[in-house]
């Protein structure tokens, strides 16, 4: 490694190697060289194929070169160490699919040519199955008879590389033993062909094809069976790889089109598989009528088809496979050439019932177990340097589905929280300094800030099962523990929200590696989203949820915590207590740990990816692809949308007609009022629309002139007026956006995907509250959901929308960080609880003070309902009279136009800061009159 770093230091592979390339100099030790120096690169983190760009002439060859050394079975020429060295360059070169230079060589390897190592029945059942792909393949054919013998051998040798590399594979496979000295070396390249294979199957260019081939191969059921996997040690991690690799091959998604396929599809496809082997064995085995005679649910467990399939001979059921085109066909009178035990698998494990991917999510738990925490080979330890390959989902840049997106990060994720929960046991058990006593109990001689030893764990509750569940619904404990600390370690420990809970005995390796020896230690899977604490001297309850402050003070050290445990896992270790004979962790927990709630907050994120996978997929269609990393990501740009709004209220964006047309540079500025006075914001403005294929239309089809595809229309208009008090004048927008920021705030309004990019105080902040300000008011029925990466950009964000016309009642702050908010106002959960109740009681006193007004007698103002009909027969009836009197009728002013003398409201509004009616002209006045009934209506909207 030392001496692979210095090369990169030293440009080794940029100023040496690839630069004095050519294939008169080519030999093993330039390829090996090359090879380790690019997968250097990669290990590091460094762009490795920039050089090969600068000089590409010579890399088909190099790379034709790579796949000749890769298929040498004679260990002389090439060690399987070497070789394993080259499974990683060709791993990372098929990672590398964005790369011109890589794409074209790659693509050789994985086109439907590839299908040409089919077996004869397998490839005409897969042509069968869709049509179309039978007049490609007669493509292909004439195009290889058009070739020169040496381009054909050429090609036909490109296409059936990674079919010989798994024969290669499966014979070094088969040479390891099931017990005794090992090679490293094979397991090495096994471990790292697995990961080749799976990150083949993990993409949708390479898997189209590939997938049909690895399935014709029977890769998976080879692994199973062979002896590496039965190698307890040594085939550990190839076993993880293998679990990875069977789930990629049965992912669900249609291999030639890309979609996913719904549960209904995985079902249908499930019982092809059966029924076309029942008609198998109805036509041509009288030995499985009873199997032919049954109904599919009968017959596709993995029991099942093993006590129909398993009394048949090795001929049989090779003819089997070989009806359904698993197998090539058993020449009359011959033996097969394979095992019964493989014969057997092959089938039951192509036709065994599956459970689907949602039900194997749903069904896994959230919290890691003592298996997953001190596994390395995916949670590797902090001194992990990169050599060897993690069972771990890889970030792509394309995925195969939202569901393998979705599912991937919550894996990482998972893995993540699990590597800073092992910190965390690590420190927090060391601290405790636990020993074996002399009468075999774990006694602690250490203290912890963040654990405490339990006095008592019980299970209370264990509620039944949802319908169509196996887990329980519900799983409750209570955890006593004795609070011997100081007061403010006390406090921490009565508020806290959550905890982890641990016993004790088996070996452990602290932070800083040295081993230590406990009686064991294993997560106890416990949780505390609500709790409760119990002195026992008051039995005084108090939950820990946020609620009133001061909370009371409890009396004593003894508390009890009510703990809710994960369901799943109960269910999990209930089961292998039952069936296995397994001790039960639940009476041997002895810690209990907490963690830092900023820190642990992974069960909440991990519990909103699992419940977003079990929905039907919310991704509009123009980001969908983008996520996946297939098409143009430019194509969700608001100006290639489809659906482009034509006309958008800007709102208080501008602050004159001359800002609004220096912010449209290019364009021709149309005003539909030609009175310079009246052109104030706030403004409408129609865009020009696309159309087509880039062609500007009108609505009547015909093409748009030059001129006019350039020219906005601005509409100003006044909005409405709210009433007499000062708090109902709008809030403005004082800033002057620069045109390219008014491009930014179009781009947000509009549907699509808008980011906006610039370096520390350019006006990212002002420009998002500008757009989430006009989307407020454009779309009054719709919600917006604001996320950042701090709280402090959040608080940012949230004090300058304040500072905009938005209603305070539809705000709401989520998360930590509340309190930071520069503003006497609690903007939380409860906060907004709290202002609901208040802003109630708030109305209900303007009600009143109504009703005092009109004259009405009787309590109006005691509900919300008596309110409302207060309103309806009293309020509402007295407006319509009043404009029946004053409104204007057929274009022609009312005969009473002294709109002030029958306002229905002169008293209610005696407290304005000044005379409501100006007295101006009627519609000046009549505006005001209508304001004011806003201000009223707007009271009783609230409380409704």
């Amino acid at each position: 490694l030392m001496k692979y770093s210095l090369s990169l230091h030293s440009q080794y592979l940029e100023n040496y190697l690839w630069m004095n390339y050519s294939p008169e100099v080519s030999s093993k030790a330039y390829l090996m060289s090359i090879c380790c120096m690019v997968n250097e690169k990669f290990r590091e983190n460094v762009p490795a194929w920039e050089t090969f760009k600068k000089k590409p002439e010579h890399f088909p060859f190099f790379f034709k070169c790579i796949l000749e050394a890769s298929l040498v079975e004679n260990e002389s020429e090439y060690s399987l160490h070497e070789q394993t060295v080259l499974l990683l360059f060709l791993d990372h070169c098929f990672n590398s699919l964005e790369v011109d230079l890589i794409r074209g060589q790659v693509q050789q390897l994985i086109s439907l040519p590839m299908w040409m190592a089919l077996q004869p029945k397998r490839l005409e059942q897969e042509l069968k199955k869709t049509p179309k792909l039978r007049k490609f393949w007669n493509l292909i054919k004439k195009n290889d008879e058009k070739m020169d013998e040496e381009a054909r051998m050429r090609a036909y040798g490109e296409r059936r590389f990674l079919s010989q590399l798994i024969q290669k594979f499966i014979s070094v496979l088969k040479s390891i033993p099931v017990s005794g000295p090992i090679s490293m070396d094979k397991v090495h390249y096994c471990e790292r062909f697995i990961e080749l294979m799976l990150d083949l199957e993990a993409l949708l260019p390479t898997r189209r094809w590939f997938n049909t081939v690895l399935d014709d191969s029977h890769l998976v059921v080879h692994c199973y069976l062979s002896s590496l996997a039965k190698r307890e040690k040594e085939g550990h991690l190839f076993c993880q790889l293998l679990d990875m690799l069977k789930f990629y091959t049965g992912f669900e998604i249609n291999d030639q089109t890309g979609n996913a396929l719904t549960e209904n599809e995985m079902t249908t496809i499930h019982y092809d598989r059966i029924t076309s082997l029942q008609r198998a064995a109805f036509a041509h085995f009288p030995e499985l009528y009873d199997f032919a005679l049954s109904n599919v649910a009968a017959v596709d467990t993995r029991d099942s088809l093993v006590k129909l399939f398993g009394p048949l001979s090795s001929s049989i059921l090779h003819q089997v496979a070989s009806y359904l085109c698993l197998l090539p066909p058993l020449p009359a009178g011959e033996d097969s050439g394979y095992e019964k035990e493989f014969l057997l698998e092959l089938l039951v494990s192509r036709h065994e019932r599956r459970i689907s991917q949602i039900q194997q999510l749903n069904q896994m738990p959230l919290y890691p177990t003592e298996k997953i925490i001190w596994d390395e080979n995916i949670v590797p330890t902090e001194y992990y340097s990169g050599e060897g390959c993690l069972a771990l989902p890889k970030l792509n840049l394309q995925f195969l589905t939202l569901h393998d997106y979705l599912l991937r990060n919550f894996n990482l994720f998972r893995l993540e929280s699990t590597y800073e929960i092992r910190q965390d046991i690590e420190d927090s058990v060391s601290r405790m300094k636990p020993w074996l006593s002399e009468y075999g109990g774990v006694v602690f001689g250490g203290w912890a800030r963040m654990a405490q030893p339990i006095v008592s764990f019980t299970v209370v509750e264990v509620a039944k099962p949802n319908i169509g569940e196996n887990w329980p619904m519900r799983v409750r404990a209570d955890v006593t523990i004795n609070l011997n600390v100081r007061d403010n370690i006390k406090d921490e420990w009565e508020g806290h929200h959550c905890s982890k809970a641990n016993v004790t005995s088996q070996q452990y390796v602290t932070a800083e590696g040295k081993k230590k020896t406990l009686n064991q230690i294993i997560l106890g899977f416990i949780y505390k989203l609500e709790c409760e604490a119990t002195t026992s001297h008051s039995n005084l309850t108090v939950s820990l949820r946020a609620g009133p402050e001061p909370k009371p003070r409890l009396k004593g050290d003894c508390r009890t915590y009510r703990v809710f445990l994960d369901p799943n896992q109960y269910q999990q270790d209930m089961t292998n207590t039952i069936q296995n004979g397994a001790e039960d962790v639940y009476e041997t927990f002895n810690i209990i740990m907490r963690r830092k709630p900023k820190e642990n907050n992974f069960k909440a994120v991990l519990e909103t990816i699992r419940n977003l996978m079990n929905t039907d997929c919310v991704v509009p269609d123009w980001l969908h692809d983008i996520i996946l990393g297939y098409g143009d990501p430019s194509s969700a740009h608001y100006s290639k949308m489809p659906n482009q709004i034509a006309t958008l209220d800007f709102n208080d964006t501008f602050l004159s007609i001359d800002h609004l047309k220096a912010s449209f540079p290019g364009y021709n500025v149309k005003v539909t009022i030609d009175n310079p006075v009246l052109q104030i914001p706030p403004f409408r403005i129609t865009f020009p629309i696309k159309g087509g294929k880039g062609k500007k239309r009108k609505e009547d089809g015909n093409e748009e002139k030059p001129e006019e595809a350039k020219t906005l229309i601005v509409e100003p208009h006044v909005i409405p007026n709210r009433g007499p008090y000062p708090y109902n004048q709008p809030k403005r927008n004082t800033i002057q956006f620069t045109h390219t920021q008014i491009e930014a705030i179009r781009a947000g309004m509009q549907p699509g995907l808008t980011m906006v990019v610039g370096p520390p105080g350019t006006g990212k902040t002002d420009v998002a509250v500008q757009i989430i300000s006009n989307l407020y008011h454009n779309f009054p029925e719709q919600r917006t959901l604001i996320v950042t990466h701090s709280n402090q950009a959040l608080n940012q964000l949230f004090e300058k929308i304040m500072a905009l016309d938005i209603d305070e009642r539809h705000l709401l702050r989520l998360g930590h960080g509340e309190e930071e908010l520069e503003t006497e106002k609690d903007f939380s959960r409860y906060g907004r609880v709290n202002y609901v109740l208040a802003r109630r009681l708030e109305l209900l006193r303007e009600v009143g003070r109504l009703q005092e007004s009109l004259g009405v007698p009787g309590d109006v103002s005691y509900t919300c309902e008596t309110a409302g009909h207060f309103f309806l027969y009293q309020v509402m009836s007295r407006w319509e009279e009043y404009i029946s009197k004053v409104k204007v009728k057929g274009g022609k002013l009312p005969d009473v136009t002294d709109v002030s003398s029958f306002f229905p409201f002169h008293q209610y509004f005696a407290n304005a800061p000044q005379p409501i009616f100006k007295g101006k002209s009627y519609e000046e006045d009549m505006e005001i009159a209508e304001g004011c009934f806003r201000h009223v209506k707007k009271i009783f909207t609230q409380l409704e």
